[in-house]
């Protein structure tokens, strides 16, 4: 269960103020009361010696016989009986003539005809703690002789000093719950004060738990706590820099790290595509090869045929090295690009009549109605590229006597070029996977024209470093494959 600092700085104050209070009962208890009856008896001690100062002469006639009160000095007003041997005369403060006078008589009397009457000289007394029976009550009790002879006994009772303990417990027992009231809402409020101030400070730390470094405590002292404040700003800001740092640096490693596995990836999916590929034509060589050294042929025509068979399968082979060390190169980025301003109409007319040949031997048509001069901004050999491998790939799928279309579209601020062939869709799972190396939809028929799936990601990657958008679509009785180009000078 959470107990706040507040709780427990009022719940310590408030049982050290109870210590203290319960440690000055104690004392009250036992050392008061001890000081309190020191008092009655150096009272009676300075009553006995005013007594004496008044009857200095042996017989006192400014003073009436039985007329003490208010000529000596009594501080707790405890009661004067003195008495003259000589001729019994009593002297006395208290003015009736009731039990207590009777008994502080018969106390004198008891006092001069004992023994006891030897035991005082002049100037000598004692206090004594009596219990008057007839009364029924206990006194402090001064018995003794003055300078001049003189019997004289002083009495205070003892009840007047347990009325005034009673009087001080009460008053004592007041005050101290009143100062334990008083002090638990005075500490209340004050640990308030200091508790406000780590409070903010504990949220502070709850937040940057969370990692929300925005939240900052205001420092308003110069104290301990306003200093662990400053630290916990300072700490949140530090934290909050680490931490960017440490984000930047393990975005970077995990980049790094992708990169090293698509390298890795790349690799081994180059070694298996290459390894796949060459497989037929290097078993297609040593087979004819073969034949050759076996001298299996029975003329010239067939020594040709096999010889013609090993040269094709051999110029594949090179041809298709060639496009994987320009399709490593685009995708490592060692091939510069260099962006520059050309016309595009003549660009693909000149390309359409390089690729006429092709086009005769699948009897289709090509249709190109776009008129110049349209401006782009390319690396124009990469686009050649492009450009080529599409075209290429149109005439070798076009269904025989079908149609070729290349067309423009304006996409935004780019121009996208759209190359058409009139023939069977692509199946739509396919259509995703067309750029990656050396996939084929029909392999048999890419065999047949010496296509290797290479060209596509050609494409693929040449416009990915060109940050341009490609691909392919299916249309109602063909397909079209697309790639954008700038038409505005690029920023």
């Amino acid at each position: 269960m959470k107990t706040s600092i507040r709780t427990k700085i009022t719940f310590i104050v408030v049982m050290f103020s109870m210590f203290v209070i319960g440690t000055s009962w104690f004392m009250c208890t036992f050392f008061i009361k001890s000081v309190f009856v020191y008092h009655v008896k150096t009272s009676l001690e300075t009553t006995y010696h005013s007594c004496n100062e008044m009857f200095e002469t042996d017989e006192p006639e400014t003073y009436e016989e039985g007329d003490l009160y208010g000529n000596v000095d009594n501080p707790i007003s405890a009661m004067v009986l003195v008495l003259n041997p000589a001729d019994g005369k009593i002297y006395t403060s208290i003015n009736d003539d009731g039990t207590m006078m009777d008994s502080l008589v018969n106390i004198l009397t008891s006092v001069e005809q004992s023994a006891g009457a030897e035991m005082f000289k002049p100037g000598q007394f004692a206090i004594y703690k009596n219990h008057d029976t007839v009364l029924d009550a206990y006194y402090y009790d001064l018995v003794g002789r003055l300078d001049n002879g003189y019997t004289i006994i002083l009495r205070a009772p003892i009840a007047q000093v347990d009325e005034i303990m009673g009087v001080v417990s009460k008053i004592f027992v007041g005050i101290s719950i009143g100062i334990i009231i008083f002090g638990s809402v005075f500490i209340l409020a004050l640990s308030n004060i200091f508790s406000a101030p780590i409070k903010k400070l504990s949220n502070l730390a709850k937040r940057m738990t969370q990692l929300d470094f925005e939240a900052k405590v205001p420092v308003d002292t110069n104290d301990e706590i306003g200093e662990l404040g400053a630290s916990m700003n300072e700490m949140s800001k530090k934290l909050e820099q680490t931490i960017s740092e440490l984000k930047g640096a393990n975005i970077k490693l995990q980049k790094d790290i992708d990169e090293h596995r698509q390298l890795d990836d790349m690799r081994r999916e180059f070694l298996s595509h290459v390894s796949h590929e060459l497989k037929t034509p290097i078993a297609l060589i040593q087979g004819y090869a073969e034949g050759l050294k076996d001298n299996l042929f029975d003329d010239e025509e067939s020594k040709n045929f096999y010889t013609d068979v090993i040269i094709d399968e051999a110029n594949k082979m090179n041809h298709m090295v060639k496009r994987l060390l320009n399709l490593s190169e685009i995708e490592f980025g060692e091939v510069p690009i260099n962006i520059e301003r050309f016309e595009l109409v003549g660009f693909i007319k000149d390309i359409v009549n390089a690729s006429s040949i092709l086009l005769d031997n699948m009897d289709a048509t090509i249709v190109f109605e776009e008129e110049g001069p349209v401006y782009v901004w390319a690396d124009e050999y990469m686009m050649e590229e492009v450009m080529t491998n599409y075209l290429t790939n149109a005439i070798h799928y076009v269904k025989p006597q079908g149609v070729i279309k290349i067309y423009f579209m304006p996409i935004g601020e780019d121009i996208r070029v759209c190359v058409y062939n009139q023939g069977d869709n692509i199946p739509e799972e396919e259509l995703d996977k067309l750029f990656i190396k050396f996939y084929k939809v029909d392999k048999a028929r890419t065999r047949e024209y010496g296509g290797n799936g290479i060209g596509l990601s050609i494409v693929a990657a040449s416009m990915e470093a060109h940050g341009k958008r490609y691909g392919v679509f299916n249309v109602e009785d063909g397909v079209v494959f697309y790639f954008d180009l700038d038409a505005n000078m690029p920023c």
